[in-house]
């Protein structure tokens, strides 16, 4: 699966090259009912040429209206829709959202260029970047990304964008739990993947949208099956699946690593993981065992909802003592 932003950036990229100007938007804030997420791209050319989504409809119409019209000549601009604070468009959003955009004017240079690769290499996973951009003159740089925390965050003047490979959700091994994670996991955009081997545990299951390999969920992982900006879940209790997918899983640099048991199971397996796989106490503790947040879950469902509340908390750079 390719991220709908990466191809955004490429095609910027390939308008630029061309020696066209580009129009990069990224969604700010969203308030209320929005579908698109902080962080997302739309960009677009003069000429009515676009790629991405900021709404899903209406306010990208709006947009490229109002670009065709020669509007958005500033280096940088916030757009809000949806409260009707902008005089040049009376867009309203479903349920009272309210949507505020950055509008970049990009001009067909070389710094651009290069600015735009920088973008594409992050977003395929090569490294994770924030990128920093000042009101209104529009200056930008990059600086490596080295946590978690929000995709956009504002001061003033002055924003940080984190840039990264889509979110990926490795579920290592199926079961119940795993597969209303990976429900969850695609309502909460992220990307899925489910490994297992077991011909008899895969009979049958059914999950759209979800990548689905018949392999040990500790080969994926070796051979470069996670980034920066991944989340591995070990949900099976069989230890040749979840015991290796946590050796091979501390050795990347996922943000997110936790396997399923009880407290005592944890115990067991974390010592296993000590004296049969060789990890330092550095790699233990990057494991989250029993994994989750305490929410008293019982069922698959209430499991899963606790796992990715937990990885959500993680990936906001939220820490537990602060729920």
């Amino acid at each position: 699966m390719q991220h709908l932003d990466l191809l955004v950036v490429r095609k910027a990229l390939e308008w630029s090259a061309a020696g066209r100007r580009v129009w990069l938007c990224t969604v700010l804030g969203t308030y209320g009912s929005a579908p698109r997420a902080p962080g997302s791209l739309l960009a677009a050319t003069a000429d009515g040429h676009w790629i991405g989504s900021l709404s899903g409809g209406c306010v990208e119409d709006d947009f490229l209206e109002r670009l065709s019209s020669g509007a958005f000549p500033e280096p940088t601009q916030v757009v809000r829709y949806g409260d009707g604070s902008d005089e040049n468009s009376q867009i309203r959003l479903p349920c009272g959202g309210i949507l505020e955009v950055l509008v970049e004017n990009l001009p067909a240079d070389c710094d651009v260029q290069a600015h735009l690769r920088e973008l594409a290499g992050a977003l395929a996973g090569q490294r994770r970047l924030i990128r920093e951009v000042t009101l209104p003159c529009g200056t930008r740089r990059l600086l490596p990304d080295v946590e978690q925390g929000p995709r956009v965050e504002r001061t003033g003047d002055h924003l940080r964008l984190r840039v990264g490979a889509a979110q990926r959700l490795l579920l290592a091994g199926y079961s119940t739990v795993a597969q209303v994670c990976a429900e969850f996991g695609r309502s909460l955009g992220f990307e899925v993947v489910l490994c297992d081997p077991r011909e008899e545990a895969l009979q049958g299951v059914e999950l759209p949208g979800v990548e689905i390999r018949r392999e040990l969920p500790s080969e994926f992982i070796r051979q470069g099956g996670c980034h920066a900006d991944t989340a591995v879940v070990a949900l099976t209790h069989d230890p040749r699946i979840d015991d290796l997918a946590m050796i091979e899983a501390v050795r990347t640099e996922a943000f997110y690593i936790g396997v399923m048991g009880s407290m005592a199971t944890s115990a067991k397996r974390l010592e296993r993981l000590r004296r049969v796989g060789g990890l330092s106490e550095a790699e233990i503790d990057r494991i989250i065992a029993p994994i989750g947040l305490n929410l008293g879950s019982k069922t698959p469902a209430e499991i899963a909802l606790a796992v990715l509340a937990d990885i959500l908390r993680v990936r906001n750079g939220i820490a537990r003592e602060r729920l």
